[in-house]
């Protein structure tokens, strides 16, 4: 491929030069010789001031954003309006336009965004489909499980696990496409067959600044980006912010598809009916365009059952039959993370959740509350959890607030408290927590605030873990260290006396009689 080829598409200036092109990096450290290198600002930095140090190890060609850079002898040069638009059209192009022929399926909103994107894949495989999926979690390529550094990585890196996936035979892409990746337009270019809208909480206005903004970046999903826009949109309109997008995919979208859950959703395209919650699973009718199925999902709560109704949609979206639907639904049985339990043999439930967000925590409490009392238990509800540092320091009251108002207990302590200390982010947040009139404890070091929540448990009690998910680090001002909720429980719970081994080969041997 030449550097004229690579730039078929992108918004170009000025060009000049036409080597053979054997790579793509925005990373200055990871050109190598015949690599074109993408410079372009960043929001901590900006790849211009490497242009010189990617020529030095072997780059033939440069592509910068910034009109000040002046060309350099003996190398391809291009200046572009937009760096990572450039880089979206220069990824696509250096393999040869991946997501152009895969159908996929974007997924955004604050809170589901990871357990739909695993339903969703679980109901396309159940249609005989190959599948590859990217998110918070982790990436999957046709069955082949990767660590997901970022939500929606950056677009070479999207392109080329998109040209993987086809080489092994890929025909459908499931995205969690955060606010973040679209507002920096890391999907620039990405046809979405159909998008996917789970709901707008508060969350990221450190990034964003306000709600509106927010909200506004979300929306680019359903405007199409850099693309004709999504032919379907599946839409949560039991959320003010899905309603007001039902109104603007009006005149977009070819197919709009509802969902809800509340007594006002009556007219929604799929809604829940008998919703029945056990500690087992999850039971209710759904009522679709094609009539009525019998759902059951091992997934637990409201908050799934909104979950399994926004993949429901997808699934139907993509012609997947009902049947389809329904067994997708049944073989997922947990998502890493995600109402997670730790089961050593203690006669108390723990679970480690992703919720960190205030509205994240109000679902969590709830549905503990609501698995204790369908387990006939009389627990308590005890609830850990901390505030990430560098991050929206209004929504920390508000989460503590939400941790205190639906627990008994509360151990207030870190997560990822970054540059910041963590006794100043524990303190933002133990004004709502003293609001809420909860008692709580405080201890800043985690792995000691996991071991109090256990001493204070007693049986038929729930211990919560909120916060980190699974997420296998603790970021701290003085480095990252492998820090994992489940891992850390266990050795807890083992220190406590429980048999985690034999619990796990019983939980097993369950699975499969």
């Amino acid at each position: 491929m030449t550097f004229q080829q690579l730039l078929q598409g992108a918004e170009v200036l000025s060009q000049s030069g036409n080597p053979a092109v054997a790579g793509v990096e925005y990373d200055s450290r990871r050109v190598r010789p015949g690599t074109v290198f993408v410079a372009m600002k960043g929001e901590t930095s900006d790849g211009n001031r490497f242009i010189d140090q990617a020529i030095a190890a072997g780059a033939v060609a440069i592509v910068t954003d910034s009109a000040a850079e002046a060309p350099r002898p003996a190398v391809g040069w291009a200046q572009v309006v937009h760096g990572r638009r450039a880089l979206a059209r220069l990824s696509a192009n250096f393999y040869k336009r991946p997501a152009e022929r895969i159908a996929n399926t974007g997924i955004t909103g604050t809170n589901g965004k990871s357990t739909t994107a695993f339903l969703i894949e679980s109901i396309l495989q159940a249609a005989g489909r190959k599948t590859a999926l990217v998110g918070t979690i982790e990436y999957h390529v046709a069955g082949k499980i990767l660590p997901a550094p970022h939500t929606t990585p950056e677009a070479l890196e999207l392109n080329r696990l998109l040209s993987e996936g086809l080489g092994l035979g890929v025909t459908e892409a499931v995205m969690e496409v955060s606010s973040h990746a679209l507002e920096q337009q890391r999907v620039f270019g990405i046809p979405f067959d159909v998008a996917v809208f789970t709901n707008l909480t508060r969350d990221h206005l450190d990034y964003h600044g306000t709600m509106e903004n927010y909200f506004r970046a979300k929306q680019m999903l359903f405007e199409g980006c850099g693309t004709d826009p999504p032919r379907a949109a599946v839409l949560n309109i039991d959320d003010e912010y899905g309603r007001q997008l039902w109104k603007f995919c009006k005149k977009k979208s070819a197919l709009l598809l509802s969902y809800g859950l509340t007594s006002g959703s009556g007219d929604c395209d799929f809604r829940a009916e008998s919703v029945e919650i056990t500690p087992r699973g999850t039971r209710f009718q759904m009522v679709t365009p094609s009539g009525k199925v019998a759902m059951w999902s091992p997934l637990i709560g409201n908050v799934n059952v909104y979950n399994v109704l926004a993949a429901s949609a997808a699934g139907h979206a993509r012609d997947c039959s009902t049947e389809a639907i329904a067994k997708g639904v049944f073989d997922l049985t947990s998502v890493p993370g995600r109402f997670e339990r730790v089961d050593c043999g203690q006669p108390f439930t723990v679970v480690v959740d992703y919720a960190h967000t205030d509205d994240a925590l109000r679902n969590l409490t709830a549905l503990a509350r609501d698995f204790t009392a369908r387990a006939g238990l009389k627990g308590k509800v005890i609830t850990l959890f901390g505030c990430g540092g560098d991050r929206d320091r209004a929504k920390r009251p508000l989460m503590g607030e939400a941790a205190g108002r639906g627990s008994d207990f509360v151990v207030l302590t870190s997560d990822n408290p970054r540059s910041e200390d963590p006794l100043a982010i524990m303190n933002d947040a133990l004004v709502g927590l003293q609001k809420s009139g909860a008692k709580y404890s405080m201890e800043p070091d985690r792995r000691k605030a996991i071991a109090f929540a256990f001493r204070q448990a007693a049986p038929g009690d729930i211990v919560l873990l909120a916060g980190k998910g699974h997420e296998q680090v603790q970021i701290t001002r003085e480095g990252t260290i492998p820090f994992d909720d489940v891992d850390v429980a266990r050795e807890n719970l083992k220190a406590l006396g429980y048999d985690c081994k034999s619990a796990a080969t019983a939980g097993t041997a369950g699975k499969t009689a």
